[in-house]
């Protein structure tokens, strides 16, 4: 019953992850018509978005370290509650630094109270089907751009970008408290097929050391530069698109197509991690997502954009849930929040990376091939330090 009771945290993980995450990066459909309409600079816009993936981090590492004390069910409602008053708050800013400040900070110090803290609960829920669990999760996410982006865009078209930005707000509420309440702890390890003296053995291992072993600067390392070299042709995907001459509403759709893509992406590399192991597929992934972002710099035409997002998506949404395995198979579940949180802070300062760059480049020369060209450079980095990753063995004790 306890192990039935892990999927129905999948499917509010799940909800979790495509409201909050759909509702903070839909910022950038909020782009080009805030953009227009107030006359603040893309560049300042995005920067924004940088502050928010810098306080996800952030964020995550607290949120993590909370888990780990007091359960997931109270961070997970503190971020749903504090996301609906960041967005609400946003949507009637006067400046572009007043913006910054109540975007950057409050939504993204709320939308870091899910990804790490749900990732860690899930772990500790199953021990057959972890990878798949997890990946289940992480497609919450992924189906984001097919669900709220294009509210986004249909709001911003029928009225204007505050009023859309108010009601997304309220819609977090709305969907993301009642979501919240059904999260709870995973049990104890003897419930999961792993015995008493496994978590005794698990426990001994402190957070401090988790954090100077090799393992982690790895995985850490390999996060990071994984996020930057995605981030930025992510949140610059739309405004790309209408700069190739493609209508605002269809750019909106690759962007959604990246995120379906993302969901089978993170089914498929849950499912063939479980078979195969996740460092190969994590490595297999990053390769993919390397050619997939050159791979943008020759396209320009509707259905190119679609074959090239379904590809990109398979790959940046399949390996996100990966990380989360890997340091669990490495460090086990008793500091698995602190130590995922810290991981995810160090994968959010790569993603705050990304935006930022995108608009400088974009402002300074009216193009983003040099942002296409460095994102591919930096996957490839990624990839080579995955390479190295050697998973810490996890001590077994026999019971007597």
């Amino acid at each position: 019953m306890k192990l039935q009771y892990g999927w129905v945290v999948v499917a509010a993980g799940a909800l979790l992850g495509c409201v909050a995450m759909g509702s903070t990066f839909s910022l950038a459909v909020f782009l080009q018509p805030m953009s227009e309409a107030t006359g603040w600079s893309r560049t300042g816009v995005s920067l924004a978005m940088t502050l928010v993936f810098i306080n996800m981090g952030v964020g995550g590492f607290f949120w993590g370290a909370l888990t780990d004390r007091l359960g997931p069910r109270i961070v997970v409602l503190s971020g749903a509650v504090l996301l609906g008053a960041g967005l609400a708050l946003a949507s009637r800013a006067t400046s572009l630094i007043e913006f910054q400040v109540v975007y950057g900070i409050l939504v993204g110090a709320a939308a870091g109270s899910v990804f790490a803290p749900m990732m860690v609960t899930v772990t500790g829920w199953f021990e057959k089907h972890r990878s798949l669990a997890v990946s289940l999760v992480s497609a919450g996410m992924g189906v984001a751009p097919m669900t709220i982006s294009p509210f986004a865009r249909w709001l911003i078209s029928t009225y204007d970008w505050r009023t859309a930005m108010m009601t997304i707000g309220i819609m977090a509420w709305v969907l993301l408290i009642p979501a919240a309440l059904l999260v709870r702890r995973p049990p104890a390890a003897g419930a999961t097929a792993a015995g008493p003296a496994t978590v005794a053995a698990e426990s001994a291992m402190s957070a401090g050391e988790a954090f100077r072993s090799p393992q982690f600067i790895v995985l850490a390392l390999t996060f990071g530069l994984c996020c930057a070299a995605h981030s930025g042709p992510i949140f610059h995907m739309v405004s790309y698109a209408i700069g190739c001459g493609i209508a605002p509403m269809a750019a909106v759709s690759i962007y959604s197509v990246e995120g379906l893509s993302g969901l089978g992406g993170r089914l498929l590399l849950g499912l063939l991690a479980d078979r195969f192991g996740a460092k190969r597929i994590l490595i297999a992934g990053l390769l993919v997502q390397s050619a997939a972002i050159a791979g943008y710099l020759l396209v320009n035409r509707l259905g190119e954009f679609y074959t090239l997002a379904i590809v990109f998506g398979i790959a940046y949404g399949g390996v996100m849930p990966l990380y989360a395995v890997l340091a669990r198979e490495s460090f086990g579940q008793a500091v698995m929040g602190t130590v995922f949180g810290a991981m995810t802070m160090v994968s959010s300062i790569g993603m705050a990376f990304g935006p930022w760059a995108g608009g400088r480049i974009f402002d300074a020369f009216n193009s983003y091939m040099w942002l296409y060209i460095g994102a591919s450079a930096v996957a490839l980095g990624a990839v080579a330090v995955a390479a190295v990753f050697s998973a810490r063995p996890q001590p077994r004790l026999q019971m007597a």
